[in-house]
């Protein structure tokens, strides 16, 4: 990097400043910090949902996959997250947009309560902002390699100042903030990602080779192969179910997206931009990383600095700052949306039972406390993302598809499910036995199991066998005992009811939390 690289990064870090001050006028109270008060355009919330599904794992794990494996990396990643958002903007979207609309939550977990039980909420809620904490750490730890890559910087050093910036426009501007640097980066990965994609059209062409005739060359021999490897029919189908729960609301930062709309049609339009932005953008994104064995050599075993290589080898100065802000653009937008999501479900899902006093906070208290929450939880997860590649994380790549895919399901299964009528009969008990037996099975089949097996559990069955046993149990324990009580089928039915009309307005207002307790609202100030 040079003086003009550097420019361009500093610029692009003060831009997403300004918004964050920016949205700073429109956020007055926890609803606009958490949903932007149910009024978000659904082209605003599409790209947004789009963006926070990114982070620099694909440019340093997923490069690695495509630089070993070639096309495997979009049919095994990518192609399912758009099948899966494409089915839940008529299965999921409108529901959770009517958690808003007619419950009036600002959390994704908040309606558990109601639709099991306070137990069941609270599992849900602190096991995942746990589990966030890694995964949005593994995502501080990709942009700090590739970063080192590029400056030289410790990885240590990257973590801080990503984080840092991040903390500063999400946290002062809360979801809007969120929402509208990411239409930024969308803008700014366009260009990025199609510079980069005639850089390479140009360099194969040097060589002589055309984007058809590259495949025939040795060094991708066997990459046009859709399931290779670790990356066969069971791992794809298990990640197209994995995804279908997590991009739609299972890891709670893309169901903010559908809350965030003024109703629920807004919410399957939003999913819908989504589900074809995830089948045909990154398509672009991946043709340099399938070539990149032409053009590189990579230096790690993995293939995870392919990527970064090619861009220093490829792009001139200024439009290698400009990559280099994609990069940064994928992640600050995937962890300021969980960021935003993790304070969301602290401040209005845990704080109210650990502090009884956060029952009767006011606005002003409230949303102070949500942006404490913001910063408690990037802090946690930039301490994270120093452990990575520790024997406890391993590497980036491990972390998110073993630990985030294995883990999401048990944990969304309960809250996406809890959605529709068809598992009505699923109650407290279905929701907590499937949550717990499938953290169960994947310390099963990821340590002792994994550990006795020659040659160890094939990575398929690592991320497949908790979904599997979270969703037998939810189900069967759904028949066998059934606790569809008359409160919980109200709440089913006024999710599913389709007579939305325009829910915006008042209904976008957030009321009181309820008492732990005794269920009932305990201040008249809407925090």
């Amino acid at each position: 990097m040079n003086g003009l690289d550097w420019a361009v990064l500093i610029g692009y870090f003060g831009v997403m400043v300004a918004i964050g001050v920016w949205s700073h006028k429109r956020v007055d109270n926890v609803s606009d910090f958490f949903t932007a008060g149910g009024k978000m355009p659904w082209w605003l919330s599409g790209i947004s949902h789009h963006m926070s599904g990114y982070s620099a794992v694909m440019f340093t794990g997923y490069a690695g996959i495509a630089y070993t494996y070639g096309v495997t990396s979009f049919i095994t990643w990518s192609f399912p997250i758009a099948i899966g958002i494409g089915i839940g903007s008529k299965l999921f979207a409108p529901r959770i947009n009517r958690l808003r609309s007619r419950l009036h939550v600002a959390s994704p977990l908040e309606y558990l309560k109601n639709r099991y039980d306070l137990k069941t909420q609270q599992a849900l809620a602190w096991s995942g902002m746990l589990l966030k904490i890694v995964d949005v750490g593994a995502k501080w730890a990709a942009i700090a390699t590739l970063l080192s890559v590029f400056t030289g910087i410790s990885l240590n050093q990257g973590i801080l100042i990503t984080g840092t910036i991040t903390a500063v426009y999400c946290t002062i501007g809360g979801l809007w903030a969120d929402a509208l640097t990411e239409l930024g980066q969308f803008i700014i990965q366009l260009l990025a990602g199609v510079a980069m994609f005639v850089a390479v059209l140009m360099e194969l062409g040097d060589k002589g080779l055309g984007p058809v005739s590259a495949w025939d060359e040795p060094a991708l021999q066997g990459h046009e192969k859709p399931l290779v490897a670790d990356y066969g029919v069971v791992f794809l189908l298990a990640f197209l179910f994995i995804k279908l729960f997590e991009y739609n609301g299972g890891m709670l930062n893309q169901a903010q997206r559908y809350m965030a709309t003024p109703n629920a049609k807004e919410a399957e339009r939003s999913a819908r931009l989504s589900a074809v932005l995830w089948l045909v953008w990154p398509l672009v994104l991946f043709f340099p990383m399938w070539m990149s064995p032409l053009l590189v050599e990579s230096q790690k075993p993995d293939g995870s600095d392919s990527y970064a290589l090619m861009t220093e080898q490829l792009l001139p100065h200024g439009l290698l700052g400009l990559v280099i802000v994609g990069f940064f653009s994928h992640t600050m937008a995937m962890c300021s949306s969980d960021a935003n999501a993790i304070a969301a479900v602290f401040t209005r899902d845990c704080a109210p039972v650990v502090w009884p006093r956060a029952r009767t906070w006011s606005q002003g208290q409230g949303l102070r406390v949500a942006r404490i929450a913001t910063v408690v939880f990037l802090g946690l997860s930039m301490a994270a993302a120093t452990q990575v590649n520790s024997p406890a994380f391993k590497d980036i790549i491990t972390v998110v598809i073993k630990w985030v895919a294995g883990l999401m399901g048990p944990m969304a299964i309960p809250m996406m499910l809890g959605l529709l009528r068809p598992f009505r009969r699923s109650g407290p008990t279905a929701a907590l036995v499937s949550w717990s037996m499938g953290l169960l099975a994947f310390w099963l089949v990821n340590y002792p199991i994994n550990w006795n097996v020659e040659g160890g559990v094939p990575l398929q069955y690592q991320v497949s066998v908790p979904l599997a046993v979270s969703l037998v149990l939810y189900v069967l324990i759904g028949f066998v005992r059934p606790e569809d009580t008359p409160e919980r089928l109200a709440i089913i039915e006024r999710i599913n009811s389709d007579d939305d009309g325009d829910s915006s307005g008042a209904a976008a207002a957030v009321p009181a939390p309820r008492d732990a307790v005794g269920g009932q609202p305990t201040s008249p100030s809407g925090v």
